[in-house]
This record gives structure tokens, sequence and C-alpha cells, in this order.
């Protein structure tokens, strides 16, 4: 059975702040994931306050994973301003960041952004008003538009999109309706609907729920780390 037909386990978890005082150790969930996944994907927030320290730590844990491992920087990993340090550290440790970009595993695309806010649906912010509104709509507009660029890229047919903002407003149900501007931005899930896609992941919203669809169907899950799944697990376990 060639890999085009072979189906994939996907482990998907995120929002795992890595602290740079060693108080968290993920060398045993990574083994676990081992055992029963064929590739890892952490989707953003992988440290607590964007430090090459904490990202040193969490590649560190990584070596106990012996499978692929994707992922997207998230709100949290920018904290710093130390983003590149933090790429090369995680990279150099084997981990496969996408930001704008598509990789093949095992005849699966994996295309991953980081996402903005904005908010969802009838209620998204426009671009309108003072500079740093319209610089703030920029932003989510320019991250789809990127999301779409790796889209295209995409070979394969199937495909996982890794995100940390939310593309839908049902999986951050749960947390406070005053914030659910600043958790995602229906301009990705528009995006992701021009497409074909098998499934969607993001974070962010520790509060949020687990499961809901694009208004076109595709499946979106909140593998935030406090999130509960089906697995009892901090992370989803995806069959594509």
């Amino acid at each position: 059975m060639d890999d085009q037909r072979k189906s994939v386990k996907v482990a998907a978890v995120a929002d795992l702040h890595m602290t740079e005082d060693g108080a968290k150790s993920y060398k045993d969930l990574f083994g676990e994931i081992s055992l029963v996944a064929d590739v890892l994907v952490i989707a953003g927030d992988l440290t607590d306050l964007g430090k090459p320290k904490e990202a040193e730590l969490l590649a560190s844990d990584l070596r106990h994973c012996t499978v692929p491992t994707i992922a997207v920087l998230g709100n949290h990993d920018h904290e710093s301003g130390q983003v590149d340090d933090i790429c090369k550290i995680l990279t150099d440790a084997g981990v496969k960041l996408l930001n704008g970009h598509a990789a093949e595993i095992a005849g699966v695309g994996f295309v991953g952004v980081k996402g903005f806010a904005g908010g969802f649906g009838r209620h998204m912010l426009g671009s309108f008003g003072e500079t740093a509104i319209k610089a703030m709509v920029a932003e989510s507009v320019e991250e789809s538009m990127r999301l779409e660029n790796a889209m295209r890229q995409v070979r394969s047919d199937r495909s996982l999109v890794v995100l940390h903002y939310a593309p839908i407003a049902e999986t951050v149900a749960g947390e406070p309706l005053e914030i659910y501007p600043f958790l995602g931005s229906s301009r990705l899930a528009e995006t992701i609907d021009r497409f074909r896609v098998n499934a969607v992941v993001h974070g962010h919203a520790h509060r949020g729920s687990y499961e809901g669809r694009t208004p076109g169907g595709a499946p979106v899950y909140n593998v935030a780390a406090h999130v509960e799944k089906p697995t009892g697990k901090p992370y989803a376990l995806l069959e594509l």
C-alpha cells in the first residue's frame, strides 16, 4: 500500500507553555505519542514567554519523540521578540515549523500559519477608522493570505491545516464572550473552505470546546492541552 492510501495517525496538541524553570516536562508525553501516532503536531504556544531557554528545554524533551514533528508558533512564542532564536532551536531539534508553508509526510499535506485575531462571522473587525484598527485587520488578512498560498502548495489528496488562532467561534465556546474577537478570525475559515481539507487543528482557547466545523464543513479541533478530548489525554488523535 503506497503512502497516498495508508492511514496516518496524527497526535495533535497545543499550548504546552514550556517554562524556563524546568517545572514542566513532556518527555513521557512525547514518548507515549511516539507509540500511538505517526506524526506529532503542536499548534502553537510551545513556550510560555517566548524565551530561548524555554525552547531549549522543549527541544530536549522532544528527543523522546521518535515520530516527525510539525508545529506552528503561537502568540506566547512571540512575547519576548526572539522568534528567530526560538525557530532555530526547534528546527535544529528536528521540528518542521510551518509559517505559510506546506510539508508532506506519509501522503498527508500539513499546512500551517499562526493565524491572528479579528472576530467571527458578521462581527469580524472591519478595516475602518484608526490606523491601529486598520493595522490589526491587515495582519489578520495577511495571515489568511499566507494560509491560502500554503494551501496551493499541497499536492496530496489529504491535508491537515495547523493554526494557533481559531478559525471558527464554535471551538472557542466556553471562553468569555468579551474575548472572542481576540481568539481567532473567520477569515481563516473562509480561506480553508476554498480547498479540500480533511481536518483543522488549533489551540489558544484554553477553555474552549473540542470540536466544530467551518461553514463549508471542514472538521475543526481545538487541541489546546487544557481542553477535554475523546482520548482523555492532553492530545487529540486524528486518523487521516
